[in-house]
């Protein structure tokens, strides 16, 4: 169960991440890369049951 919440948020924050408005479009894709890094790992470690 809290790996399902955790998964839904990272995804939520991955989405708000993407630059789409004109002062965030020189940050290129750091802040969504590091967001999708995070989501891979915790669904990795949903998938393994660690969480």
């Amino acid at each position: 169960m809290l790996g399902t919440i955790l998964i839904v948020v990272l995804v939520l924050a991955l989405f708000g991440a993407a630059p789409r408005w004109s002062h965030s479009r020189n940050w290129g894709y750091y802040p969504s890369g590091g967001v999708g890094l995070i989501l891979l790992i915790v669904l990795g470690l949903v998938l393994l049951g660690r969480i």
